[in-house]
């Protein structure tokens, strides 16, 4: 099951993010220990003064092609568990996330 539910206005995602994880990066997905399915993200940002989602943000607008302006955080500001809201086309958008979620191949 996806990690995202549609709505008119256009998406909401479920995230798990790494703050100081080195890079800006949306690693797949992970089904936590209670089943949920979650979007892995690490971002290079310190998870102090709101900087961490700042670059939560920053990386899910610039992967999607939407603008700043149109992501923001729902739920889970000081939680690694996040849900974010993207504006836009709903189809558009979970085609974007299915792609930059699929796992890659190392062969």
């Amino acid at each position: 099951m996806d990690p995202w539910r549609y709505s008119t206005q256009g998406i909401s995602v479920a995230l798990r993010v790494t703050p100081r994880g080195g890079r800006d990066e949306i690693d797949g997905l992970e089904t936590l220990a209670n089943g949920r399915t979650v979007v892995k993200m690490r971002v290079r940002a310190i998870a102090e003064g709101g900087e961490a989602n700042r670059a939560v943000v920053e990386l899910l607008a610039r992967a999607l092609g939407v603008p700043k302006a149109r992501v923001r955080v729902l739920s889970g500001t000081t939680s690694r568990l996040k849900q974010i809201a993207v504006d836009g086309d709903p189809a558009k958008l979970g085609d974007a996330l299915r792609k930059l979620t699929v796992v890659k191949s190392t062969d």
